[in-house]
């Protein structure tokens, strides 16, 4: 009982948060609202006992919209949702494909034979999905993905000269003026100058 509950509360969620992507005017909030769908589908995912796709589903999605939201606040025309924008292009043609798609979509779920189970489930589920899914490169991958994570800390760690002691000095005072808060920023057009 408890679990069907959790399952319809997040079906709901994944669905409304995903309307609210096309609903927001905001590119910085349409983004998160796609985050919070994906992490209502990672949340199924883990309901159906496959806890490792589950988690990596989440940790995926979340590292991904974060960086998304950085990039579109940088380089989009309206970041902030100030002018009013829409997500869709071709309304009424996106609607009518969409309404297919779904129906052909729920008549296969509802009509297709579903395979009866042979054997019994595995005793360690994670690990038969990865070996079915990487084989011999289980190790392999999980080194690749160790380098990957410490590749985008690194990256986002050296994209920027500037920290704190640039704009105070190095005993943290205000570089400006010792009187006031205002930063001796070296960068032109910052809060500091």
């Amino acid at each position: 009982m408890r679990d069907d509950v959790i399952f319809w509360a997040l079906a709901v969620l994944a669905v409304a948060a995903g309307i609210m992507v096309f609903r927001f005017d905001s590119m910085a909030r349409a983004t998160y609202a796609l985050l919070m769908s994906l992490l209502c589908v990672g949340g199924e995912v883990l309901l159906l006992g496959l806890d490792y796709l589950g988690v990596v589903i989440i940790l995926m999605m979340t590292i991904e919209m974060a960086i998304m939201a950085v990039f579109m606040v940088m380089y989009m025309m309206n970041p902030a949702g100030l002018l009013p924008m829409s997500m869709v292009h071709n309304k009424k043609g996106a609607a009518w494909i969409s309404a297919a798609v779904f129906v052909v979509l729920a008549v296969g779920v509802l009509l297709a034979p579903w395979p009866a189970r042979k054997g019994r489930a595995p005793d360690d589920p994670t690990t038969a999905l990865g070996l079915s899914l990487m084989g011999s490169q289980m190790l392999t991958m999980m080194t690749l993905g160790l380098a990957l994570f410490a590749t985008i800390v690194a990256t986002v760690a050296l994209a920027t000269r500037r920290g704190r002691y640039d704009r105070f000095g190095d005993d943290l005072r205000a570089g400006a003026g010792a009187r006031t808060r205002t930063a001796g920023d070296p960068a032109r057009g910052g809060g500091g100058r």
